[in-house]
Parts: structure tokens; C-alpha cells; sequence
């Protein structure tokens, strides 16, 4: 068997555009279980969209673009429904970056043989396929983009930019979310930047830099929590819509307690809706609800639904019902990268206080 047997047919993005869910989401409103949920999730999702001064932040976990995500999230964040990202690496860098560069995912079985795909240099994300090689070609390019940066300290915001800046002068037509993201100043923030194939490149920059004894690049985790707090605090009024759960769910809800502990008064998220199918019995953060991260000062209790369910099913009926209902028509985009261009005005006068305290 060749390579070329198995890797024929691509996955494809969803076209949220081609259908008008709306009249079947309005039906859910008056059935039961995670139909009803699905349908209230829909309606927080587009009352986030028309309140003018919520800043909206989207969370990805799990295996999205493989999946055939892509299209909803660029669908979003070209109408003006995403003001910042917090993902995991796997989906910004393994996944729309490796697409950005020409290169595809496709159709695969949960029961092909593995070590038939390992010996054929393909990887396996359940019933989906990945060319090795090509990924091993998206690995060196974050070497190189590495290369190409101060050696210093970044937020993964920063590094995630100059990827955007890297597509936007080799790869200028890619349909990608990190080359719309850097054209809409939408910031995306990836916690943890190495558990990806960013990783692998950085280790391999540090390393041979280390070598030739010249400073290098190095991912800041902290200074992707104070960016982020610094857009808590100065959007005020915040909503979520996440994706999965795991780091990028929790790590957006902390920057309410962030906030207050540098002495700000921060409202909790006002909205948030989480997609996932993990239980909350089960050790929680993932399926941990909302109405728990309540006790925690992080999520108000007036906007906020669980939805459990896959999200390759109900990410599309929920994106397509604020597509279709308009109210983005109406909302401007809130260009949150462009408060990193100037010196942060963050303050911290919270915690000498309350270590008196």
C-alpha cells in the first residue's frame, strides 16, 4: 500500500452561510434535553453579538480544524463575532497553519491499522489522516519564524502574529485564522504554545542557539495571562464561547480573578455557552459547569448554558443561528491586537493589599 491510497479524500470546512438553520433552532426551543439547551445556547450566542460593549472571546480545544471547523470560525470572525481567541496549539499551528501552507487533512477510519499509518509516515486524529512529512515541514517553519524574531521573552500573541505576518507575505490567499487573525487585529493566545508543533521547532531553535551560544526565542505564558487581562479589563463587559474545554477554557475564565487581584473591579463574563461532552464527575475543569466557575467570581449566572454535545454537530447549528439572525450586521470589530502596540497601562495595586489582609 502506498501513501497515496489512503490520502485522496480531503476533509471539507462547513459553509455556515449555505443553510438557514434559524427555523430549526426555533423549533428546539420548545423540545427538551440538549435540543432546548442547544436553542438557549443559540439565543446567549447572538444576545452576546448585539450587546455594543461585549467584547467577545472564542476558546478552541480538541481537534477542530481537522474536523472540518475552519469555515465557521473564519465565518465568525469575518462578521465581526470574535474579538480574541484562546486555543490550544494543536489547532492554531498542527492545523490551520499546516492548511495555510497548502496542505490538507483528509479522510480517514478509527479502524485503519496504525502501525500500517506509522510506517507510511501518516497520523492518525480518530477518523481523519495527516501527512508526517508535510507536518515535519510545518514544525521548521516555526524554527524559521523563530529565527526571524528578537531573542527575547514573547507572549504567544506575539509569536502567533509575526505567523500571521509570515502567511500574509508567502501565503497571502490561504484561507487560515491566523492570517485573518492578524489582518483584523484579532489576537490569538495558545497557553500552551510547545504542546504543539510549534514546540519542536522552538526546541530546535533553542537548542542549535545554544550551541553557537546567542541568545533565543522563549514562549511567556505570564504574559499571555496579563494580555489577556489587560483585554478583560479594558473591554469590561465580556462573553465566551468555548469550544471543548481543558486550558483554554480555564485560563480565559481566570482573567476575571486576575483582574480584581491587581485591584480592578471586574464584572464576571456576563455571557458564556460551552460545547462539550465531557462530564463534569469525571475530574472536571473540562466538564466542570459554568454554574461552578460562579462560586469562583468568573461566570454570571443569567447568560450561561452547557451544551453536551459533539461540536462538530452542534458548533454549526449555534454559529449558523447568529449567522442567520444578523445581528452582527451591527456590531464593529473591536481590534483588541492594537492595545499591544502601545505600553500596557495595567496597574497592580490589588495584592500588597490583600497580603495585609
Amino acid at each position: 500500500m502506498k501513501k497515496s491510497d489512503l490520502l485522496h479524500t480531503t476533509v471539507n470546512h462547513y459553509d455556515i452561510k449555505a443553510v438557514n438553520v434559524v427555523p430549526m433552532i426555533e423549533m428546539m426551543e420548545t423540545t427538551a434535553f440538549q435540543a432546548r439547551n442547544l436553542a438557549r445556547a443559540a439565543q446567549i450566542v447572538d444576545e452576546m453579538v448585539g450587546d455594543k460593549d461585549c467584547g467577545i472571546i472564542l476558546t478552541l480545544a480538541g481537534s477542530l480544524i481537522s474536523a472540518g471547523q475552519k469555515g465557521i470560525i473564519l465565518d465568525l470572525m469575518r462578521s465581526n463575532m470574535v474579538d480574541a481567541i484562546v486555543s490550544t496549539g494543536a489547532n492554531i499551528v498542527d492545523q490551520d497553519f499546516f492548511e495555510a501552507l497548502g496542505f490538507r487533512h483528509y479522510l480517514g477510519s478509527p479502524f485503519a491499522s496504525d502501525n500500517q499509518l506509522r510506517e507510511l509516515h501518516i497520523d492518525r486524529i480518530y477518523d481523519t489522516f495527516i501527512d508526517e512529512d508535510e507536518l515535519r515541514i510545518c514544525d521548521d517553519k516555526m524554527r524559521l519564524i523563530a529565527e526571524s524574531l528578537e531573542p527575547r521573552p514573547h507572549s504567544s500573541r506575539e509569536f502567533i502574529h509575526a505567523m500571521g505576518k509570515y502567511l500574509d507575505n508567502n501565503y497571502s490567499k490561504a484561507d487560515s485564522i491566523v492570517l485573518e487573525a492578524y489582518r483584523r487585529d484579532i489576537p490569538i493566545f495558545v497557553p500552551a504554545f510547545s504542546d504543539c508543533s510549534a514546540g519542536f521547532g522552538l526546541v530546535f531553535h533553542q537548542v542549535s542557539r545554544q550551541q553557537e551560544g546567542k541568545p533565543y526565542v522563549s514562549i511567556d505564558s505570564a504574559a499571555d495571562f496579563r494580555e489577556l487581562t489587560q483585554i478583560k479589563v479594558e473591554s469590561g463587559v465580556t462573553g465566551l464561547l468555548m469550544l471543548g474545554g481543558g486550558v483554554p477554557k480555564n485560563f480565559v475564565q481566570d482573567i476575571v480573578v486576575s483582574a480584581e487581584f491587581l485591584g480592578y473591579e471586574a464584572d464576571m463574563h456576563k455571557y458564556a455557552v460551552q460545547l462539550t461532552v465531557a462530564d463534569e464527575r469525571d475530574g472536571a475543569l473540562s466538564g466542570s459547569t459554568l454554574r461552578e466557575a460562579n462560586s469562583w467570581g468568573k461566570v454570571d449566572l443569567a447568560k450561561e448554558q452547557m451544551v453536551f454535545g459533539e461540536i462538530t454537530v452542534t458548533l454549526p447549528l449555534i454559529a449558523g443561528y447568529a449567522y442567520h439572525k444578523g445581528t452582527w450586521k451591527n456590531r464593529k470589530a473591536r481590534n483588541f491586537a492594537k492595545l499591544f502596540s502601545k505600553p500596557s497601562t495595567l496597574k497592580a495595586e490589588g495584592y500588597a493589599e490583600l497580603a495585609v489582609k
